[in-house]
């Protein structure tokens, strides 16, 4: 299993499935397709897999996967990306699909499939496993900040080769925050993290490490509210702060990550000419197909009469199209259902033959 950053512009990849999203049921969409030698990709808007699970509630305990009592989000996400390791999947991290055109036909679906990143995919079916829609940041609410977004300022990190060596401000009180502020101190030039209160939302661990750098001066920790910023030609130069006592201040830096949480929103998906109501794809409850031959939705993203938004449902939603995109990417075979207690083919996939 690997993780791929931006592909090249002129570079094709070829696959059989491109899964968008990497939440839980995309995940396990890979194991169902990989049981049937069917190859993936996966791409996710996010940094980290596990969409929702990983993202809004990673220590939250969830009930009802079948064989765990008790299991936490970030848990469910550990076991499933362990679970599809012997199928190799490829992952396209903090990339978010822009188009997908279709070049086949409705017996043989092909698909052109690119991402903001300049990544292009040549694919026989696509699963849109995205949950509510893609996550979105949310954005600070500083006037003119537009001027500055991906040059100066930036709401996740793709690279963090491009921050090295620049005064880095992050803003926030989270995760994700104190995340990119351990990961990135030893890199940049500086780095100052600022929030507006001292109570952190993070993990416990991380705010530790974070008052230890300060107080070994490797870090500064400001309290406070970002108001404006201040540079030409889109290069950041300082932020213009208030601080908990009203006194307005600079923090001198060229490049600014706030983390100010993420909205769900369909994105480009409500452009690729698919049927929708309300915001979600309905899909037939045989082969989970949407109004396009080769594109499927499951999870929570899809609707049909007496649908329920629940994992365990998106993992049941996963096999059927599975079922249906063998005869996609393999129309001259012959698919026989097989359980994979019984199957010693299926079991040597797995590892355990």
């Amino acid at each position: 299993m690997s993780e791929a950053g931006a592909a090249d512009e002129t570079e094709v990849i070829t696959t059989d499935v491109v899964i968008v999203g990497a939440g839980p049921c995309g995940l396990f969409a890979v194991f169902e397709l990989g049981l049937l030698d069917i190859r993936a990709h996966l791409v996710d808007i996010l940094p980290k897999l596990g969409g929702q699970c990983a993202e809004l509630y990673p220590e939250k305990p969830i009930y009802d996967i079948p064989g765990f009592p008790m299991v936490t989000g970030q848990g469910l996400v550990d076991n499933l990306v362990e679970q599809i390791k012997p199928f190799g999947p490829t992952f396209h991290l903090g990339q978010m699909i822009e188009a997908v055109t279709p070049t086949g036909t409705a017996e043989a679906p092909r698909f052109r499939v690119t991402t903001d990143a300049g990544t292009i995919f040549d694919t026989k079916a696509v699963i849109v496993a995205a949950g509510g829609g893609s996550f979105q940041p949310k954005k600070p609410p500083i006037p003119g900040i537009e001027a500055y977004e991906d040059g100066s300022v930036f709401y996740a990190v793709r690279r963090m080769e491009e921050l090295r060596g620049r005064d880095v401000l992050i803003v926030g009180g989270g995760d994700s925050a104190l995340d990119w502020t351990l990961n990135l101190q030893p890199i940049a030039k500086r780095v100052t993290l600022m929030h507006r209160r001292d109570d952190f939302r993070a993990a416990p661990h991380s705010v530790e490490q974070m008052r230890a750098l300060v107080a070994a001066g490797a870090m500064e920790l400001k309290l406070g509210q970002v108001m404006a910023l201040r540079g030409e030609d889109g290069r950041l130069e300082a932020a213009i702060c208030r601080g908990t006592d009203n006194e307005t201040f600079e923090i001198a830096c060229d490049a600014m990550l706030p983390f100010f949480g993420l909205t769900m929103k369909l994105g480009p998906i409500a452009n690729w000419g698919l049927d929708l109501h309300e915001n979600l794809i309905p899909v037939d409850t045989e082969k989970f197909e949407t109004s396009t031959p080769g594109i499927f939705a499951i999870g929570d993203i899809n609707t049909y009469p007496g649908k329920l938004k629940l994992i365990l449902c998106g993992f049941h939603e996963a096999a059927l199209c599975a079922q249906k995109i063998h005869r996609y990417v393999y129309p001259e075979k012959r698919l026989t259902f097989q359980y994979t207690t019984s199957s010693t083919s299926l079991q040597k996939k797995l590892g355990v033959a």
